[in-house]
C-alpha cells in the first residue's frame, strides 16, 4: 500500500516514515499541503496520512481539495487538539478518521489499515498469483495458506512483481519502484533480493512462482521463461 504523508514536523515525520516502512507500507513524506495536493493529482496512492498542526488552514485547504480530486481516496487526519469539536470539524470536512496526539504508533497503523479495510474493496487489497496471496492491507503473504515472513523490502518486491502479474518486469523498473532511485548500477542488489523470494515463496513448491525473463527482468506468474 502507498501512504502520501504530509507532516510539517520534520523530526515526526521521519519517525512516521520509518515506522510505516517498518509495517510495510510505501510510505511517501512531505511537509507541505500544496505539495499533497499536487501529487496526489499526480500519482497514485492508497491512503493519506495529513498532519499540518503548524498550518490548520493549509491543512483543511489540502483535505478539501483531495477530496474534490480524488473523492474515494482515504484521508486520515492527526490533530493536535484532543478536543471532540475540533476532531468533528475535521470529520465533517472529509476526513475518514481522526486521531489525537499525542499517539502511539500501533494504534495509528491499526487505524490506517481500518480505513483501508473499509475503503478497499477485496479485490483491490488481495493480490493473488496461483496458490500465492498478498494482503495490501494487513500485509500479510501466505502460499498454500502457510504464512511466509517477509522483510519490509521483499514484502515490496513481491508485491511490485504481483501487481505486474504475468508481465516481465525490468531490473531497472524494479530498482525505481521499490528502492525509490533511478541507479542502474543498484540492479545486483534486485538478484540478491530475488534470491531471498525464491528461497522464501518458491523453496519446497514443486512449481515455481518467480521466473528470469531473459535479457530484461523478472516476471511472478504465467507465461514466463524458465526459472
Amino acid at each position: 500500500m502507498r501512504i502520501l504523508v504530509a507532516e510539517d514536523d520534520a523530526p515526526l515525520g521521519e519517525l512516521l516514515l520509518q515506522g510505516l516502512k517498518a509495517e510495510q507500507f510505501s510510505a511517501q513524506l512531505i511537509s507541505e499541503g500544496n505539495e499533497a495536493q499536487r501529487l496526489v493529482g499526480e500519482q497514485s496512492f492508497d491512503i493519506v496520512l495529513l498532519d499540518l498542526n503548524g498550518a490548520a488552514t493549509a491543512a483543511l485547504e489540502a483535505l478539501k481539495a483531495i477530496r474534490s480530486r480524488k473523492p474515494d481516496l482515504p484521508v486520515v487526519l492527526i490533530n493536535g487538539s484532543g478536543q471532540a469539536e475540533e476532531r468533528a470539524r475535521w470529520l465533517n470536512a472529509g476526513a475518514d478518521d481522526c486521531i489525537a496526539k499525542p499517539f502511539a504508533l500501533v494504534e495509528l497503523v491499526a487505524r490506517l489499515r481500518a480505513v483501508l479495510r473499509r475503503k478497499c474493496p477485496s479485490g483491490e487489497s488481495v493480490l493473488k498469483v496461483e496458490d500465492l496471496e498478498l494482503d495490501r492491507v494487513s500485509h500479510t503473504v501466505r502460499r498454500s495458506g502457510q504464512l511466509i515472513d517477509l522483510s519490509p523490502k521483499e514484502y515490496a518486491l513481491l508485491e511490485f512483481l504481483m501487481r505486474h502479474a504475468g508481465q516481465p518486469v525490468s531490473r531497472a523498473a524494479i530498482v525505481q519502484q521499490v528502492w525509490k532511485l533511478n541507479f542502474d548500477t543498484m540492479t545486483n542488489v534486485v538478484d540478491v533480493y530475488i534470491n531471498y523470494l525464491r528461497r522464501k515463496v518458491d523453496l519446497g513448491h514443486q512449481h515455481t512462482l518467480i521466473r528470469t525473463v531473459r535479457g530484461t527482468g523478472y516476471q511472478i506468474g504465467a507465461n514466463g521463461a524458465a526459472p
